[in-house]
């Protein structure tokens, strides 16, 4: 099979009409015909008319950048042309390979990763795209726009205008839920990809234009798109100097290189004071938890860099005091930790010491005056200078369910942690033992339903709110993970329409989805085998997460 130079003077266009992709190059289009050409057969040979072979010639290896055909099992035939799998995992037999073979397989790979890369630049081109059509026509979203009827009235007393503004953000929301559903990403992710697509195409182009090419990768992509989003809105030449200055690099530099590289050209294309700039992420600052393996979870706090390291000095502090004593077995991190949730339980009170992880028992001593309780001072029922005290489990509410059977050491069935998960039951039955208050839910033996409920009134009762929060811990929209106890409580069929305010007419849904229910084409529907499922404004129909615990 032979194949001729490309001419130089056709001329393609940028973009593909059918759905706006860049038009491959006239060298990528030979690459796949090479390819598709080496997955027919392993005897092809490739050359231009300008070096055709001699018939005595032998043949000659693949070009760089060729791949080689490496069949798969459904390619196996019958007869003398069968062959073993064997032979496609050691081609070889044993023998080293040739320079040529494995300069084959790296262009082979090459090649997989550009186009990769192109791939998932398209994915990101194309979550803006549909987003921005949703915006730009709400109407298959959210239904048609009521403001165009001369009659209308809003009953929440809204502008047309402000109507308006309502539906183009409910279409994107609803646009953003039925990506998130049929990639199974979270919405959030959708959005922040729709973000960074926006980030590099409107600010970046020579970036965009690189990773669209496939010769960026998405972690290169996303570390340019989240530093770029930090610039000025509207000062279009500190996006040009950034994107000037951090695309070499980036074609250039790993990533961990390159993240480097690139938080260093921001700060020195921004405009902006580094005061202004800190006063303004300071309203980020927070606290949030995330659950780790083994009864075990990870608690993260955002806070200004002065007092971020003042709070690890201080638990170094106390870690290496503990750390003195000659009994101590706990090495330094571990005495951080414990020292950090002892600080933050920590009780004004009669002096007394509790437990500690290890088993022995600690007394933490003051920090000093700068840390005194608003209740210090005259008049106080301890001294100013008694020692302060810990206890063992904070003051805040924990919500833990436990099997009754489990309880009395009949069942081996685990307990579940509000917002976490399954945990051991020896934490369960210290909980247990220390809980103040207990809730009864008198339940069917076989089925688990409740079977005392107020069945008649639209208020939710607080009993079942909180058998709702044991059935359906989280929202009940797929790949929503808002904890019910946030999430309203929603009737599937409207009390106005005869629906009731029981268990199997109610679920949790957080706010935005339950506007999404009722103010877009998104609804819920109950099957016949009492399943429910989301039914999406496209028509596509997508059955409800089961519980995570």
């Amino acid at each position: 099979m032979t194949r001729t130079a490309h001419s130089e003077d056709r001329s393609t266009p940028v973009f593909r009409e059918c759905d706006g992709a860049p038009w491959p190059s006239d060298d990528e289009l030979e690459r796949e015909a090479e390819w598709a050409a080496f997955r027919e057969g392993g005897d092809v040979e490739w050359w231009t008319d300008d070096d055709l072979p001699s018939k005595d010639s032998a043949p000659s290896a693949p070009p760089r950048g060729v791949p080689l055909h490496l069949p798969n099992r459904s390619d196996a035939v019958a007869g003398d042309e069968a062959w073993e799998w064997d032979e496609v995992i050691d081609p070889l037999g044993g023998k080293a390979a040739s320079v040529t073979d494995i300069d084959a397989r790296l262009g082979h790979l090459e090649c997989v990763v550009t186009d990769r890369q192109r791939a998932t630049a398209d994915e990101y081109r194309l979550v803006l795209a549909i987003l921005d059509d949703a915006a730009f026509d709400p109407t298959p979203w959210v239904g048609p726009d009521p403001t165009l009827d001369r009659a209308w009235h809003d009953a929440r007393g809204r502008t047309p205008g402000a109507v308006r503004r309502d539906r183009i953000d409910l279409a994107e929301r609803a646009a953003v839920a039925e990506i998130a559903v049929r990639l199974h990403l979270s919405e959030q992710t959708v959005r922040t990809r729709a973000a960074h697509a926006r980030t590099l195409s409107d600010g970046c182009p020579q970036l965009w234009k690189a990773f669209a090419e496939g010769r960026l990768s998405e972690k290169h992509a996303v570390d340019a798109a989240r530093l770029a989003s930090t610039l000025p809105a509207g000062d279009a030449d500190a996006f040009h100097r950034f994107d000037d200055e951090a695309c070499p690099q980036a074609l250039a530099l790993p990533p961990a290189k390159f993240a480097v590289t690139a938080r260093a050209i921001r700060e020195r294309v921004h405009a902006e004071s580094i005061e202004a700039r800190h006063r303004r992420a300071a309203h980020d600052r927070g606290v949030w938890m995330r659950a780790e393996l083994d009864g075990m979870a990870s608690l993260h706090a955002l806070l200004p860099a002065d007092r971020a390291r003042a709070v690890m000095s201080r638990l170094d502090q106390a870690a290496r005091h503990l750390r003195a004593a000659t009994d101590e077995e706990r090495t330094l991190a571990q005495l951080r930790a414990d020292a950090f949730a002892d600080l933050v339980t920590m009780t004004e009170g009669p002096a007394q010491t509790a437990a500690v992880p290890s088993g022995s028992q600690a007394t933490v001593p003051s920090p000093g005056d700068a840390s005194k309780a608003p209740g210090d001072g005259p008049g106080a029922p301890h001294e100013p200078d008694s020692p302060r005290t810990f206890r063992s489990t904070p003051p805040a509410t924990v919500v833990v369910t436990i099997p009754a059977l489990t309880l009395l050491g009949r069942d081996t069935e685990p307990a579940t942690l509000e917002g976490y998960g399954p945990i051991d039951l020896d934490t369960a039955r210290r909980l247990a033992g220390t809980a103040t208050s207990w809730i009864r839910l008198l339940t069917h033996p076989v089925t688990g339903t409740p079977l005392m409920l107020d069945r008649k009134t639209y208020r939710v009762p607080v009993a079942l709110r909180r058998w709702l929060g044991v059935t359906s811990p989280t929202c009940v929209f797929p790949g929503c993970g808002r904890a019910a106890r946030d999430c309203d409580i929603d009737h599937l069929i409207a009390w106005a329409d005869g629906g009731t305010t029981d268990d199997d007419n109610l679920d949790p849904k957080c706010r935005h989805h339950h506007r999404l229910r009722h103010e877009s084409r998104w609804d819920i529907d109950r099957g016949a085998d009492g399943r429910t499922a989301w039914i999406s404004p496209l028509g596509g129909r997508y059955g409800t997460d089961p519980p995570p615990f």
